[in-house]
């Protein structure tokens, strides 16, 4: 067993950097050596809601420190991102092709702790430790079912690669894997954070002709743009059922709507803000994984409407990561741009309020 730092917490809304001890891997298993963990809404969540203690994080990226029995994916050495949805490639959906909703390992639609690591890899206070989303990435050692890791080529930044195993995904995948948006498509994207600005990405790839950034900050307006938006409307906080969101829309949309529109506030009140930005016959789209109930007006699906609720950007790992690495590379996708502050594991009230208050588009913790 070796020692590592850790940011744990008890479910229960508090969390507090400890020391854990991490084994070795077992066959199948990867020890990761986490260099980076981005810090995303989720992590916040998990902490306010989960109600059992747990090791935090579910992006990170590293280097593979040793192996167990029959893996064959990595090597001892090699830079690695870490993917969450851990698929196991013989369930029904993973022989469907929709490896992101696992119905035996992924943390959010299996079974328990099917896709974790064998549980008494990590102690703490000499009694097992559950990792969060069967990762646990702010720890500086994490042991990982081999399919929960992806081989990096290029030479990026740890701080940049850790994002792309949520965030990045989750953003640029809900709009290049869950939609078919065509040349000249007009898309709206609802909040401009982390996720939101790689929904505007994916959108740029995809040949969108207007991409209009809707948010309440103009500073994140001007950063948006940045990232492929072409126009920009400031949301007024009590405008909750964005009806001058929706004028300004139509004005810029010939009078008509939005062909696709993208939540990725997490805010339950805009769940149905989407439907109200598209034309009939358009797509919403519900990035941000909004749990809580909410009512719609049917009136807002009319006509012909769709509405769709793609998880995780609807990640196949080993077929996205790379090519998001290859975008990167080739400097058509901004990853270093995202990182906007960077933290130690012991200032993670700091990290949380920034993030919570919207002062930063991602935090990175940085273990070396």
């Amino acid at each position: 067993m070796r020692t590592a730092k850790a940011l744990i917490s008890d479910g229960q809304g508090h969390y507090q950097v400890e020391t854990v001890q991490v084994g070795d891997p077992q066959a199948g298993e990867v020890l990761v050596k986490i260099e980076a963990s981005g810090i995303c809404h989720t992590d916040w969540d998990s902490i306010q809601n989960w109600n059992k203690k747990f090791i935090v994080g579910h992006e990170g990226a590293g280097i593979v420190a040793a192996v167990g029995e029959g893996v064959t994916k990595v090597a001892v050495g090699d830079k690695v991102i870490l993917n969450w949805a851990v698929p196991c490639g013989e369930c029904f959906q993973c022989r469907e092709g929709n490896l992101h909703i696992c119905e035996k390992n992924s943390p959010v639609c299996g079974c328990g702790l099917d896709g974790h690591a064998h549980i008494e890899t990590s102690k703490c206070d000499d009694e097992p430790i559950e990792r969060s989303f069967h990762l646990g990435t702010m720890c500086e050692y994490s042991v990982v079912k081999q399919a929960a890791v992806v081989k990096v080529e290029q030479d990026i930044p740890f701080t940049s690669a850790c994002i792309v195993g949520c965030g990045v995904m989750t953003g640029w995948g809900s709009v290049v894997n869950a939609t078919d948006i065509t040349a000249g498509s007009n898309v709206c994207v609802i909040g401009c954070g982390g996720v939101g600005l790689n929904a505007i990405q994916g959108a740029a790839m995809s040949g969108a002709g207007k991409i209009i950034a809707i948010d309440i900050s103009q500073e994140r307006i001007e950063q948006a743009k940045e990232f492929g938006a072409t126009h920009g409307v400031i949301a007024d906080r009590d405008d909750i059922d964005f009806i001058k969101v929706r004028e300004d829309v139509k004005k810029l949309t010939d009078g008509r709507g939005a062909d696709y529109a993208f939540e990725c506030t997490a805010i339950p009140a805009l769940g149905s803000a989407p439907l109200a930005l598209i034309r009939s016959a358009g797509t919403a789209v519900q990035v941000s994984g909004i749990e809580q109930r909410i009512d719609f007006d049917c009136e807002l699906f009319e006509w012909d409407k769709k509405y769709i609720n793609p998880l995780y950007g609807m990640c196949n790992p080993d077929r996205d990561f790379p090519r998001l690495m290859e975008l990167y590379d080739s400097g058509k996708l901004k990853l270093d741009e995202l990182v906007t502050k960077k933290y130690q594991l012991e200032d993670m009230e700091q990290a949380f309020d920034d993030m919570l208050n919207g002062r930063i588009a991602k935090g990175v913790v940085v273990f070396s």
